[in-house]
């Protein structure tokens, strides 16, 4: 630190003026000793550290600058930099970099009219033992230059993945049926079947509105909802709501237009899914989650079908 002080003010005041200072202050230090560290080389350690740095401020960069030292750790191991969690923390320090903290805003649930017979079928309990299990949904809202927007998102709670989304101008039933539709057509594309799943949301008007309603049953899906006002009725879609609202939204804002911020929640949907890594899977991202579940049981079902029947 006193070899950097006096870096910043020698060529005003000189070396030797600074060192009589700084030993007046109870700081000893000689010229000598200075230009001696100036010409010294630089320790494997600082070199270690030097190289280390710019690994994580790449990592902080690719990652939309939302990393904290933890995420920015594990993402370290996973290519083959196995470094120390408290190392991380102090480089990422000493750089200022920082991941991104969360909070609340208001709710944009609009409580549909009449009573709404469905039950909850989730009571809080957002696990799953496989995709297309549980889905949650949820509404929530942007600011723009040019006004609102809305943005809906379909979740599968086995592995965090955004299966559907949609943004708007306004709240009408449309939104969140278009995320809906997203979220049935990008599973079926991929050759999986959605009958069963259990869909779960407040009891927004969107949500309880018939033309939902009947998309829901086609689709061979239970429908679950919660209290409304209640935010851990619905915590696991709110979670992604507050990651959303704080990763992209504020961190990448203001906002000109809806326009603008369809692109860039294309783009961070797109990361969220296949590269950002979630706590709450094993630090890992959500697609490759799945990818590793059909894997799996895509071989254990080959290898059953194999053997021979004994009857």
């Amino acid at each position: 630190m006193l070899v950097d002080y006096i870096d910043q003010h020698r060529e005003v005041f000189g070396v030797e003026p600074i060192c009589r200072v700084l030993a007046g202050a109870g700081m000893q230090v000689a010229p000598s000793t200075y230009y001696a560290a100036k010409t010294r080389p630089p320790s494997p350690r600082s070199v270690t550290g030097a190289a280390t740095t710019t690994l994580i401020q790449q990592v902080h960069v690719e990652n939309y600058g939302v990393y904290g030292s933890r995420k920015v750790h594990a993402e370290l191991r996973r290519r083959g930099r196995p470094v120390a969690r408290c190392t991380v923390e102090r480089l990422m320090r000493a750089a200022g970099l920082r991941g991104i903290s969360r909070a609340k805003g208001p709710r944009t649930t609009i409580p549909g009219s009449g009573k709404d017979t469905r039950p909850d079928l989730v009571e809080r309990d957002f696990t799953a033992e496989a995709p297309n299990r549980l889905w949650v949904c949820d509404i929530t809202y942007c600011r723009t230059f040019s006004g609102w927007a809305y943005a809906a998102f379909v979740t599968d709670v086995f592995s965090r993945r955004v299966v559907g989304w949609q943004l708007s101008k306004s709240l009408r039933t449309d939104l969140a049926l278009d995320a809906l539709e997203m979220a049935i057509w990008t599973r079926t594309h991929d050759g999986h079947d959605v009958t069963g799943l259990t869909h779960h949301s407040d009891e927004g008007v969107q949500y309880v509105a018939i033309r939902y309603t009947q998309r829901l049953a086609e689709a061979g899906a239970v429908a679950s909802v919660g209290s409304t006002g209640d935010s851990y009725d619905n915590a696991a879609a709110e979670a992604f709501n507050s990651l959303f609202k704080a990763e992209l939204v504020r961190n990448k804002g203001p906002w000109q237009t809806i326009d603008d911020l369809e692109i860039a929640t294309a783009e961070y949907i797109d990361w969220f899914n296949h590269r950002r890594l979630h706590s709450e899977i094993g630090m890992v991202p959500p697609a490759e989650l799945e990818d590793t579940y059909y894997r799996h049981n895509t071989a254990a079902t080959t290898v059953e079908a194999s053997v021979p029947s004994l009857h």
